[in-house]
């Protein structure tokens, strides 16, 4: 794609006058001397956003790291999964209603969550043995849905990871999602194969679950094991990959929760870009979409 038309379209925003292209490209953030003016959603518009980040590498390539729900996809992927794994069969459906009183409110506290969310991947891997089982069932899982899960996928955010690819940076996905999830969808859907650091499952008590969940500070610990030591730039939309976002020298919020937008502009440093690469019910500076290559 024309570099022009990625800074443009990632740089601009519709509802303030949009800046000049050029001077965004162009602009760093250490040229910046004093404070600017900003918008509701934290976005300077004398700093350069995200169109720097893009230009092509020159000497060594960058490590980029990006999250998948809600960053690259509308939504929680592993949730839809899941809720496809109970479906599948009557009892399995019954389990799920059965145990909704007690586990659904779990969910909707954040120090209980991962134990509600756990009984219900127990429910949907019942009678699974390994991991590879669960993998099986994922790539079919997306190969019949595809046409489901497409539009989910964020164009804007496609762009920008190809882009990043194709400057050479060294890209992989962290999520907290089961890693052949990430990688079946952008390989299957999107085309694209990056590497993907995601949530070890394994064999429990007659199903497979979570052996160590790619979160928060885990996330960190299991990317640095990986090799992915020195981030240059990180997006994410999460308050959960807070050291992901501060451990990077180019931190982006993407598709952040509108609550959030304030804690974000509080804690990571000033300038740094919050926007919204198409979740309509998320904040962040919405960016336009990137024009088709000439």
């Amino acid at each position: 794609m024309p570099a022009a038309s990625v800074e443009a379209a990632l740089a601009g925003h519709s509802h303030t006058a949009t800046p000049d292209p050029a001077s965004i490209a162009i602009a760093s953030a250490s040229e910046a001397t004093s404070p600017a003016s900003t918008d509701e959603n934290g976005f300077d518009a004398a700093t350069p956003g995200v169109a720097h980040l893009l230009r092509p590498a020159v000497a060594t390539p960058k490590t980029v790291v990006f999250d998948f729900d809600h960053t690259l996809y509308d939504g929680d992927s592993g949730t839809h999964l899941f809720a496809w794994l109970i479906k599948r069969s009557w009892w399995r459906r019954v389990l799920a209603l059965l145990v909704t009183p007690l586990c659904g409110p779990m969910i909707a506290f954040l120090p209980t969550r991962r134990r509600g969310i756990s009984a219900y991947v127990w429910i949907g891997t019942i009678g699974l043995h390994s991991r590879g089982s669960l993998d099986a069932l994922i790539d079919r899982y997306v190969a019949t849905h595809a046409e489901v899960i497409r539009p989910r996928l964020l164009p804007v955010a496609l762009d920008v990871l190809h882009a990043h690819r194709e400057a050479g940076d060294r890209v992989v996905i962290a999520t907290g999602a089961p890693p052949e999830l990430a990688r079946a969808i952008l390989a299957f859907v999107a085309h694209e194969a990056v590497p993907v650091v995601g949530t070890a499952v394994g064999p429990k008590f007659g199903a497979v679950s979570a052996k160590r969940h790619c979160h928060a500070e885990e996330k960190m610990r299991m990317l640095r094991e990986r090799g992915y030591v020195d981030i240059d730039i990180a997006y994410s939309d999460s308050s959960a990959d807070l050291p992901l976002l501060k451990a990077a020298r180019s931190p982006v919020v993407v598709n952040p929760k509108r609550g959030s937008v304030e804690m974000f502009r509080r804690v990571l440093p000033s300038g740094t870009p919050i926007l919204n690469w198409g979740c309509a019910d998320r904040g962040g500076a919405p960016v336009t979409a990137l024009p088709a290559q000439q």
